[in-house]
């Protein structure tokens, strides 16, 4: 009797296709990471007042980024020919979406756009639109822009050379990735589930943020020991376009409005 073989085999969507040559793109790209813990745990509690708890901690996070990137811009600068570099004056983010799509779940784009001139409220808004924006398909390749659905399931159905080639050419091209895929990345995988660790992201990007888990651990707060919130976050930025010094500035400023909650208080006051 022969071994019978128990699989399928499923189609790959379109939006994964993109996803692939995100992926091999990135090799043309020299980032570093630096791994962090930031202490949310003042953040959390304002976040559970009654009068903040509409807000989402994900649209708090990326007003606390954007508005930390907004003050050293080159952070999300995108090179430009052979030594120019193209400076951003909007920061915009953009956020992967997941959605069920004919009974299978799709992680989809979307670009907050001026994401640091927003509210936070108005950023938990914008991303809970997205969540229920219609989708017609798998084969839906962003969310919020109306893009043209022939030509982006045309490229889908190009071979991975010609692929690569359109890829090369957006590269060299910043005013375009920015109009396609903003300035930003914030991708969190730590809403999807626990992990207590790091995680680092493939992207085109200069700049790029890997959001983890909320883990309890101990810390130490005013010279004593307590349990404390800590947020795992992956930070990756272009080399090619930023230094170690601007990049570090940036990320200790938002290390400050992290662990103090900002801009919660101002929310506060507006309610």
């Amino acid at each position: 009797m022969k071994n019978q073989q128990h699989y399928r085999i499923i189609d790959i969507p379109d939006n994964r296709i993109g996803t692939i040559d995100i992926g091999v793109a990135s090799r043309s790209k020299h980032h570093i990471n630096a791994m962090v813990e930031f202490d949310v745990t003042e953040a959390r509690l304002k976040l559970k007042q009654e009068a903040l708890s509409h807000l989402s901690f994900t649209a708090w996070l990326i007003k606390c980024i954007s508005t930390a990137i907004s003050e050293q811009k080159q952070v999300q600068g995108i090179r430009y020919k052979r030594q120019k570099i193209m400076v951003f004056e909007d920061v915009d983010v953009s956020i992967m979406v997941e959605r069920e799509v004919e009974g299978i779940k799709v992680p989809l784009p979307y670009v907050i756009r001026k994401a640091n001139e927003k509210s936070i409220e108005a950023i938990t808004l914008e991303i809970r639109q997205a969540q229920k924006e219609n989708v017609l398909s798998q084969n839906d390749l962003v969310l919020g822009e109306k893009k043209n659905q022939k030509l982006m399931k045309l490229y889908a159905k190009m071979p991975a050379w010609l692929r690569n080639m359109i890829w090369r050419n957006i590269l060299k091209n910043p005013r375009m990735i920015q109009r396609q895929m903003g300035t930003v990345m914030v991708t969190s995988i730590g809403m999807m589930g626990k992990i207590n660790g790091w995680f680092v992201p493939k992207t085109v990007h200069p700049v790029a943020f890997a959001v983890g888990s909320i883990v309890k651990k101990p810390g130490v707060v005013a010279k004593s020991i307590a349990i404390r919130d800590y947020l795992y976050v992956t930070i990756t930025v272009d080399h090619d376009v930023i230094d170690g010094a601007p990049a570090v500035r940036m990320l200790s400023k938002l290390s400050k409005m992290i662990e103090s909650g900002f801009g919660l208080d101002t929310e506060l006051k507006d309610d």
